[in-house]
């Protein structure tokens, strides 16, 4: 079949762009409605409106929801079925100053751009007519068109096209995967009802330059995973007048980010592909008043990329990475009071502080120890009273379970607490163990070796953005999602994921998206060519040798 569709890519990629639909707004609503409508216009969806409806996310407080679309071949009777998934959110438009108007209509906000300053790379791209700007247009609308185009050339000539493809467009992808983690569960429920076979999970999210001067266009064969590892700090309050009598939680807090903080120790390397480093995404104390009382506890959490690191492992590598920073601020301060004291011409005594650091297991079964059910029952209701309040984030629903634990603990002596803060996403390593991987590495590799292109395309092992291709499998270990749920506060009740419909669906994924620069940047933009004309050909083709099998 002949794949000349880059005029329709073009078309529904700016059709969905110039609706605004920015994350956690009503925006995103009429962005899935456009999405509906589109494929609503196709003569298949006339013909079977049963195959495309909405998938609500449930307690949202924007009434958001997804569309699946399903396309039912006429070759044959296979029951083999590909997964496509894209998102139809954005982030916000704050960051275009005053060409927010236009931030969503590419045609206008490239020309705009002629007439304003602009970094100088971007200004060149603007100048070779290559690119087009819009916020949405590359993250990542134009992959959902891809998609749409691909799916409506095969609705013309179904009698030709043996399996099914399932789309996905969902929405908040930028917020908390309310969209994919409302689809999954349905996703397995139509596989079981149907008795379909699922190959793989294909995403269109954006590909760029992996670094400066890189001319690659990336295949990715998996995906890069994410943990929270989290740490509540409980120092020992003392006057300021009295320094040394105390043990500072922000001294501790601080020695754990330099200890964890951009360390490629903790990278994890998979056929030469290294995950980025740990990076802070939160430190504070939780003092909440002025005084000459110096704080009493601290708090800090890093997001985690894994490639290979299981959250039982990534648990126990923080929770010695605490226990060495701890134990290095207690030297550091026996240091400084030995130096005091000689200073003062006072008699020096080692100071008493013992380093301490315990998981949220541990620190839970030690509670139970001392007060049993009542220990139990405290924190069922004051869970339950949590809940009630809507405006507690996630992040904050877990440290505020962590903190009244703690308070329920009879050894007051400073204490370094580890845990996980949601939101996880799992890792998935193609490697070609089983027939699935293997059938999904080979329709890959052949796509690329069939399609004819001046660009050099390179297959990577893992998307290197977090993304909603994370919750098309799950580790399969207990040991794994034990030390997962158990340590994760809040899990199945403020923050919730379909672990067990993913680890039903266990699919190999990949991603094949449209290139471009500066996603989550006011210069966001695709370059034409590829993203219209080539990223379609390998999804098209992909899909295709796929169903073949």
């Amino acid at each position: 079949m002949e794949l000349d569709i880059s005029k329709r890519i073009e078309e529904i990629a700016i059709s969905l762009t110039e609706q605004l639909s920015v994350v956690e707004t009503t925006g995103e609503i009429g962005s899935v409605n456009k999405v509906y409508e589109i494929f609503s216009e196709m003569d298949y969806y006339k013909q079977n409106p049963n195959d495309l409806r909405f998938v609500d996310v449930p307690n949202d407080p924007w009434k958001r929801k997804s569309v699946m679309a399903m396309l039912r071949g006429k070759k044959g009777n296979s029951n083999n079925t590909v997964i496509m998934i894209g998102h139809t959110d954005t982030v916000g438009i704050s960051d275009y100053g005053n060409l927010k108007e236009y931030a969503n209509k590419p045609y206008e906000l490239t020309e705009m751009f002629k007439q304003v300053s602009i970094p100088e790379e971007a200004k060149k791209d603007l100048e070779s007519g290559d690119y087009l700007f819009g916020r949405g247009l590359f993250d990542m609308k134009t992959g959902d068109a891809i998609i749409m185009a691909v799916m409506e050339k095969i609705s013309k000539n179904l009698e030709d096209f043996e399996g099914n493809l399932i789309f996905c467009a969902v929405c908040d992808e930028e917020g908390n995967s309310g969209g994919m983690l409302s689809c999954i569960p349905e996703l397995v429920k139509i596989k079981e009802e149907e008795g379909l076979e699922y190959l793989a999970l294909l995403d269109t999210d954006y590909m760029t330059s992996e670094y400066e001067g890189d001319e690659n266009k990336y295949v990715y064969i998996g995906t890069v995973g994410k943990l929270m590892p989290s740490f509540y700090i409980v120092g020992k309050e003392t006057h300021v007048g009295e320094s040394f009598k105390g043990i500072d939680p922000n001294s501790i807090s601080s020695e754990i980010l330099k200890k964890i903080n951009l360390n490629v120790d903790f990278c994890d390397e998979v056929e030469g592909e290294v995950s980025l480093p740990p990076i802070s995404l939160k430190q504070r104390d939780l003092k909440p008043e002025y005084s000459v009382q110096i704080a009493k506890t601290a708090t800090l959490f890093f997001n985690y990329a894994t490639h290979s690191s299981t959250p039982d492992e990534v648990l126990l590598k923080m929770k010695n990475a605490a226990d060495e920073a701890f134990q290095n601020v207690i030297d550091s301060l026996n240091n400084q009071y030995r130096r005091f004291t000689q200073m003062s011409k006072r008699e020096y005594k080692e100071l008493s502080f013992k380093s301490k650091v315990l998981t949220y297991t541990e620190l839970y079964d030690k509670v139970i120890e001392e007060m049993g059910e009542k220990a139990k029952n405290h924190m069922q209701i004051f869970e339950q009273e949590m809940l009630r309040d809507n405006s507690i984030d996630q992040r904050d629903f877990s440290l505020k379970m962590v903190e009244e634990l703690h308070s329920l603990w009879s050894d007051k002596n400073p204490v370094v607490v580890v845990y996980f803060t949601p939101p996880y996403y799992p890792h998935i390593y193609i490697e070609g163990k089983n027939e699935k991987e293997k059938d999904l590495l080979d329709a890959v590799k052949k796509a690329v070796d069939d399609t004819k292109t001046k660009y050099k395309i390179v297959y990577k092992k893992f998307f290197p953005y977090i993304s909603d291709l994370s919750y098309g499998a799950a580790p399969q270990d207990p040991k794994i999602i034990s030390a997962l749920k158990n340590n994760m506060p809040g899990f199945g009740s403020k923050y919730h994921l379909p672990l067990e419909d993913m680890q039903k669906l266990d699919l190999p994924v990949l991603d094949i998206g449209s290139f471009g620069k500066d996603a989550h940047k006011f210069t966001e933009r695709i370059e034409k060519e590829y993203s219209f004309k080539v990223a379609p050909i390998l999804v098209y083709k992909t899909i295709t040798n796929l169903l073949k099998g």
